[in-house]
């Protein structure tokens, strides 16, 4: 019998999908685009959105429990069978592409341990030695969540606690260190040259991706022990991060003034606490770095496995993605999701080439899901509350993709254009023969017109 996912492990789980690398660095981040006045402007946006995207789902999971396949049957159910394709293709490709960069940074931050100015070792974690460790890694992963989804999330709740120590440190010593004067210097940015508005359209560009792993718990909430802790570990999640992310950012004003903080080589919380408890404080982030950047991987290797496995167990996937093992783990899924990464971590080293754009544009393709959620809300809600809710998970969603820029979301199409290969041929193992609506049939003719020119840009 399958072990089922509780509240803590649900928590644990959405809360380290989205504590990843990026609040090590947050600090530097932050104060390079915006002064004080617009970092608590802009994370009042932020906070407000993620809380009324964290109410949509919540309140989906009440309304709608029998969808527990989360944002993809989201879709597809509010949409239909291409756009809930699009929605999970999407995100897994996100997924698969979000795990890469894990581990290249993880042997990345090695690197402060083992590389010296005469050897390097793992470098920024593209050598041949870091690709031959990050492989390990991810078959050691592989294996362990081949032993269930329940076993995999238990070592996960013990690597979110771990990571929560260093964080919770330099938030106690930022605070006792903090100086109002510091703070308080030149509040309204006049240094930057640029509009307190300007700034907080500039922080929305880091805001929107620390959140993303909001739907950590709903991917997997078939798995949960009872339906209503989803919503609620997705609410609780947001909460704790929105918290530190908050903490982290607002405290590091008040430790060194924000041109300096600016100026910081990342990860800039290491630098911190040198200020903050002298040359251990760069060991003691570090570690942390390490361990946090570990714990988002495995959850993301969980999530990445399960839509596969809920795309093709409702007929959007070829059907043999829907085989689970002795233990109930993906199997199936986990092998396409892990084979996918090691090619990948095999070109990074054959091109020695920057994966960052195609991070940003696969991340774009994560964001359209999450406008689905507050659509499709709006879609079925009939009280004025849940309108009103499913109204502002709608307006964020659009303001996420519009502050990212929408022109990546026409190099997104590049990367969904293929999917649709997969779509047709998923069809065909089910043995669907219904005919796809007009409205589907469109939609497919405007993404393979609009992949040629989205091909010619990201070649430029």
């Amino acid at each position: 019998m399958e072990k089922k996912l509780g509240l803590s492990a649900l928590t644990a789980l959405v809360l380290s999908s989205m504590l990843g690398a990026g609040v090590f660095s947050l600090p530097q981040n932050m104060a390079q685009v915006a002064s004080p006045a617009a970092l608590i402007i802009g994370w009042t946006i932020t906070g407000v959105g993620i809380l009324l995207l964290a109410f949509a789902m919540l309140i989906l999971t009440r309304l709608r429990p029998d969808l527990d396949g989360g944002i993809f049957t989201y879709a597809r159910e509010g949409f239909g069978e291409l756009i809930g394709f699009c929605s999970a293709w999407g995100y897994w490709l996100c997924a698969v592409i979000a795990n890469v960069s894990y581990l290249v940074i993880v042997f990345s931050a090695l690197s402060f341990f083992t590389d010296t100015p005469s050897l390097r070792l793992f470098g920024d974690g593209n050598t041949w030695q870091s690709i031959v460790g990050a492989s390990a890694l991810l078959w050691i992963v592989h294996g362990l969540v081949l032993r269930g989804v329940q076993t995999a999330a238990s070592i996960n709740l013990a690597a979110t606690l771990a990571k929560l120590v260093p964080l919770g440190l330099f938030i106690v010593l930022a605070a006792l260190a903090f100086n109002y004067n510091k703070f308080h210097l030149d509040f309204t940015g006049l240094d930057l040259g640029v509009p307190v508005w300007e700034q907080v359209k500039n922080t929305m560009l880091i805001t929107l991706w620390v959140f993303i792993g909001v739907e950590g718990a709903v991917v997997v909430s078939a798995r949960a022990n009872n339906k209503r802790d989803v919503g609620r570990a997705t609410l609780l999640a947001v909460l704790a991060a929105l918290t530190v992310y908050l903490l982290v950012t607002l405290l590091s004003l008040g430790v060194v003034p924000r041109t300096e903080l600016a100026q910081m080589r990342n990860p800039s919380m290491a630098g911190l606490m040198v200020e903050l408890m002298g040359r251990w404080g760069e060991v003691v982030i570090a570690a942390g770095l390490i361990v946090s950047v570990c714990g988002a991987y495995l959850s993301w290797t969980i999530m990445a496995a399960e839509v596969p496995l809920l795309a093709a167990t409702h007929k959007a996937f070829p059907k043999m993605f829907a085989r689970q093992n002795k233990n109930n783990a993906p199997s199936a899924s986990l092998w396409l999701t892990n084979i996918s990464v090691q090619v990948c971590l095999v070109l990074i080293w054959l091109t020695g080439s920057d994966y960052n754009t195609l991070l940003t544009i696969a991340s774009e393709m994560i964001l359209v899901p999450y406008f689905l959620v507050g659509a499709f809300l709006l879609k079925i809600a009939r009280r004025p509350l849940h309108q009103a809710v499913a109204i502002g998970a709608c307006l964020y969603g659009l303001w996420l993709i519009y502050a990212s820029g929408p022109m990546h979301l026409l190099l997104s199409v590049v990367l969904y254009a293929p999917g649709l290969l997969v779509f047709i041929y998923a069809r065909r193992t089910h043995e669907r023969t219904a005919l796809l609506r007009q409205h589907e049939k469109a939609l497919i003719g405007v993404l393979l017109v609009a992949a040629i020119p989205a091909t010619w840009l990201l070649v430029r």
